[in-house]
């Protein structure tokens, strides 16, 4: 399967990239500018050449016509990224990654939007395309380094079925994550809000950490 991450110059972009292509998947790297995709997908493919990672650099555009789309963008653009794109984006899942944070003294503060969620404001403009919100907890750089271990809960909301299990798929795949069926898109808000708590101690204790459940 291919992939498209919109947006997939950024931190996390970056990183669920040379994951998924550790793993075997295609991945189109999207961006607004392709010279800058081609830049960044250069840097991945140049420091992990042993691993013959198959990620290509693209527009946005070419990142939409995959069979699977991340939308990787800053939270403030994804909502007109996703518009912008909706006729490329019928009928394929969409996965949103973004949290509405805003940093305030020594803490990250979640913003209250007015559907909820970033991710509830993407389906509002793709009715076309199943939504789902999933991998806001994960570090990004983490992710973008594979000689280190990766450990991780990774909670998947959907109000689609299809796309709850197409992003379970796609995040399971990945070497130490798990991935958890955390209800339908109005827990979205919840699971973004908690980013908040999350960078702001790792931000406190200089760290890296991430989610992880017990008893599960």
């Amino acid at each position: 399967m291919r992939v498209g991450i919109l947006g997939g110059t950024g931190p996390l972009g970056r990183g669920l990239a040379v994951r998924l292509a550790a793993g075997g998947t295609e991945v189109v790297v999207g961006s607004r500018h392709a010279g800058r995709a081609g830049e960044i997908v250069g840097e991945l493919t140049s420091r992990w050449a042993a691993r013959s990672l198959r990620i290509l650099p693209g527009v946005n555009e070419e990142a939409a016509d995959a069979e699977l789309v991340v939308l990787a963008t800053p939270w403030e653009a994804a909502v007109p990224t996703a518009h912008e794109l909706a006729t490329r984006l019928e009928g394929k899942v969409v996965v949103s990654v973004a949290n509405a944070l805003v940093r305030q003294g020594r803490e990250m503060h979640a913003l209250v939007l007015p559907r909820g969620s970033v991710a509830a404001a993407v389906q509002a403009v793709l009715p076309g395309s199943p939504v789902a919100a999933a991998g806001h907890h994960l570090p990004a750089s983490k992710l973008e380094d594979l000689d280190g271990p990766l450990e991780s809960d990774v909670l998947v909301c959907a109000d689609s079925q299809e796309a709850k299990e197409a992003t379970m798929v796609l995040f399971g795949a990945i070497e130490g994550l798990r991935a958890l069926d955390a209800g339908s898109l109005a827990s979205a808000s919840a699971v973004e809000a908690f980013t908040a708590v999350l960078v702001t101690l790792n931000m406190r204790y200089k760290a890296h950490s991430t989610l992880r459940l017990a008893g599960l």
